[in-house]
């Protein structure tokens, strides 16, 4: 009886994780642009799922999640935007890239994507430089728009 119940417990557990791993899997990075506008520099990362869970800080460097390992990227600080239910395993195209043609931003830099944790740090050439992170809908896009 002792058995019965254990494999009946592991089995209940397995069943009510397995929908929500998969849940949070389901929101893929498909895009990021990058522009110039008055005042700000604009970065958005298009995903096609649901809303993400999104926070976000400032660090004077970064670090690979899973390495703890120092990333080289152009900035005097960072931008770090974490999407947590969200990745880039199916994402083609660039993961770190310099952006020139900005007033403020010098580089965005993927740092994780990782069991449904992906992450962008963003370099910025003023130190404090204040910024703002939303979530939109319909398509779904995490914004971060950082002054010059």
């Amino acid at each position: 009886m002792k058995r019965f119940l254990a494999v009946l417990a592991a089995v209940v557990m397995a069943v009510s994780v397995v929908p929500v791993a998969q849940a949070a899997e389901g929101t893929e990075l498909t895009g990021i642009t990058t522009e110039r506008l008055a005042g700000f520099d604009r970065v958005t990362f298009q995903l096609a799922g649901a809303r993400p869970t999104v926070t976000d800080g400032r660090a004077a460097g970064l670090e690979g999640c899973g390495s703890g390992k120092p990333i080289d990227a152009t900035g005097a600080e960072f931008v770090e935007v974490n999407m947590w239910g969200a990745n880039a395993h199916s994402y083609t195209g660039p993961r770190a890239f310099e952006t020139p043609g900005l007033g403020n931003v010098r580089s965005v830099t993927n740092t994780c994507d990782f069991e449904a944790h992906l992450a962008f740090g963003i370099g910025v050439a003023k130190l404090g430089s204040p910024y703002r992170v939303s979530v939109q809908d319909n398509p779904t896009r995490v914004v971060v728009e950082i002054n010059h």
